[in-house]
């Protein structure tokens, strides 16, 4: 049966996708995005415009913070599942700006979960990050891990997501499931993620920044494996734990109906073989630029996703071999490159 979705961030490079994985199953779906400037507007109406082509899809822009307009969504229209995917999104950016992850990562949070409880929701799937580990040193990083030293205001506002989320399944019963990204990459990925940035400098044959000296690793996730997990979480509504014990608490579980999940490759890359799985992908060797560590930063992230599988079977099946080339080959379409 159809379900009516609503999907927070649906210009975005995950929110597009999802979008278009829930029409692809024939669901009807509602996707809201502010469109904000952090980078290429053109690049998100593009992405609104090939789903604007399904006749199930339709698009209001609102601003999450906007708590009247918010909450007359919920009002005109009944939704089986919220995916909330919209934020404002960068750890380095969030050095910067700090206000507009307060207004659009907590804030807006809030706002859906307002919309959500006082309209019973069946299931509220929300963004999270493999940030909120910080500068963990045990390896892969588990849920069941502490994530209460954020090394960025970023981290810190999705930590205070999986917070705020957990007092409302408590509170009002909401069902919620927060999902800890990890390194996400692919076709209509976002400009300001390395491998947008790599592909263009070493297209245009200008040095790329390399950080920590080239000695970093990343769980890096192709979007089509997020995707499917995402939606396979949403169908997949948490019940409360009724093992759970407080004196020796798993924060990913609850007596309330609260989960959260990884979601990566479950594979550690380093870096520079990354670079040369691209340069390989490019046809052209990379200029490399070696940088210090950023604030705000972390040398390593490597998913366990033992609990994700045994939840919905998740499987990640594409490996960066496979992935940056699908990822080259459409920034080469989409941007009209052949000769370079």
């Amino acid at each position: 049966m159809a379900l009516n979705v609503l999907v927070t961030g649906a210009a975005g490079f995950i929110g597009f996708h999802t979008c278009q994985s829930l029409l692809g199953r024939g669901d009807r779906v509602l996707g809201i995005d502010n469109l904000n400037d952090y980078y290429d507007v053109t690049l998100k109406q593009a992405r609104l415009s090939q789903l604007e082509a399904h006749q199930a899809f339709q698009f209001q822009k609102i601003d999450l913070a906007d708590r009247e307009g918010i909450a007359k969504l919920f009002v005109s229209h009944k939704f089986d599942r919220v995916i909330h995917l919209g934020a404002q999104a960068g750890v380095r950016y969030s050095l910067e700006n700090p206000f507009a992850y307060i207004d659009s990562n907590v804030t807006g949070t809030l706002t859906i979960l307002e919309g959500c409880r006082h309209h019973s929701v069946p299931h509220l799937v929300y963004a999270s990050s493999s940030s909120v580990y910080g500068n963990n040193v045990k390896l892969p990083f588990a849920e069941s891990d502490s994530v209460d030293h954020p090394i960025s205001l970023y981290a810190a506002t999705k930590k205070s997501d999986e917070l705020m989320a957990h007092t409302y399944s408590h509170l009002f019963g909401l069902p919620t499931t927060g999902l800890r990204f990890f390194t996400v990459y692919g076709p209509w990925g976002r400009p300001d993620m390395a491998l947008f940035k790599f592909t263009k400098a070493i297209l245009d044959g200008k040095p790329i920044d390399v950080y920590n000296q080239g000695i970093m690793k990343r769980d890096f996730t192709y979007v089509a494996d997020i995707v499917n997990a995402v939606v396979a979480v949403s169908d997949s509504i948490p019940t409360p734990n009724h093992q759970w014990d407080s004196t020796q608490s798993d924060p990913a579980s609850s007596s309330a109906p609260y989960r959260v999940f990884n979601i990566g490759n479950h594979q550690s890359v380093d870096l520079l073989h990354f670079i040369s799985v691209l340069e390989n992908a490019v046809g052209k060797k990379a200029i490399i630029n070696l940088m210090p560590m950023q604030a705000g930063d972390v040398p390593n992230t490597y998913a366990d996703i033992e609990t994700l599988n045994q939840a919905v079977g998740y499987v990640p099946t594409t490996s960066i071999e496979i992935g940056v080339p699908r990822f080259v080959e459409w920034y080469r379409e989409f941007y009209n490159i052949t000769n370079r």
